[in-house]
């Protein structure tokens, strides 16, 4: 619904935060990770998400983009929503949360509060190997510059397709054309082959 919100940070707690942009105020609860970030700014980014309930709609921010895909991975785990979610993120830093998923450090986990050891197990057992595929701290790191190659395969995964087919896919065009073709160009060639 909103990638992220910009603007005039005019309250802040370490809950939530509202930030106005257009004349309008948004209550966005944030983790404790996100509000150690905006430590002293009056004008800050927040990447969102939105919670949609039948009784109500809930905004969540974060500080860096990489922060909002953890979460996004963490809720979409059976047994853990945006507040246990939240929680997680607070408890301990996205990098030690990532890192405790990849090697199984289920103890660590554990000492999250509201985490007990099915949720953990079950949170090891869903994420570890989408994780251990993106590299570690793939979701932490934003990349910089984003190559062709880079933005062919984001749309290609977006549209469905398994990762590895598609960079394989896409290599095979890149050393035949030589690296010649634009972004959409490599996406229809790839589509075609795919």
């Amino acid at each position: 619904m909103y990638a992220y919100i910009d603007g005039k940070l005019t309250f802040k707690n370490p809950a939530y935060v509202v930030v106005e942009t257009g004349g309008i105020g948004y209550h966005i609860n944030i983790s404790l990770n996100t509000y150690s970030a905006l430590a002293d700014v009056e004008r800050c980014k927040l990447y969102t998400w939105v919670h949609v309930k039948e009784d109500s709609h809930t905004m969540y921010g974060f500080a860096e983009e990489g922060e909002r895909r953890l979460f996004l991975h963490l809720i979409s785990v059976t047994g853990i929503g945006p507040g246990t979610g939240r929680m997680i993120l607070s408890s301990i830093t996205p990098i030690e949360i990532q890192t405790a998923i990849v090697k199984a450090d289920l103890p660590l986990i554990q000492k999250i509060k509201g985490l007990g050891a099915k949720t953990a197990q079950r949170l090891v057992l869903e994420l570890q190997d989408k994780l251990k595929k993106e590299g570690v701290d793939s979701l932490i790191s934003m990349p910089q510059h984003n190559t062709i190659k880079d933005e062919a395969l984001s749309a290609l995964v977006m549209l469905g397709f398994a990762k590895q087919t598609a960079e394989k896919t896409i290599d095979q065009i890149l050393k035949v054309t030589e690296g010649t073709l634009s972004v959409e160009q490599l996406i229809k060639q790839a589509l075609k082959n795919l």
